[in-house]
């Protein structure tokens, strides 16, 4: 599998989907793990997915999004 372009702007790391365009996620490293806010996309650039991580374990409220961009499932880990 071929790992998907990256990039840091503003402190962020921004993944893209295999186009190198449409972003796939978004959100913040430290020591090598996702650490806070972090999100999904799909490939027409709609939210998919959001949530965040603890030292790269995912916490707290997780929120997954249908195809409209609207509220599907809300999730606690």
């Amino acid at each position: 599998m071929q790992a998907k372009k990256s990039k840091l702007v503003g402190g962020y790391t921004i993944k893209y989907h295999s186009n190198g365009e449409t972003i796939w996620s978004k959100g913040k490293i430290k020591d090598s793990k996702p650490n806070g806010y972090w999100e999904w996309y799909r490939i027409d650039g709609t939210l998919k997915r959001s949530g965040n991580f603890k030292s790269g374990e995912p916490v707290g409220e997780w929120v997954t999004y249908d195809a409209k961009g609207e509220v599907y499932k809300v999730t606690h880990k």
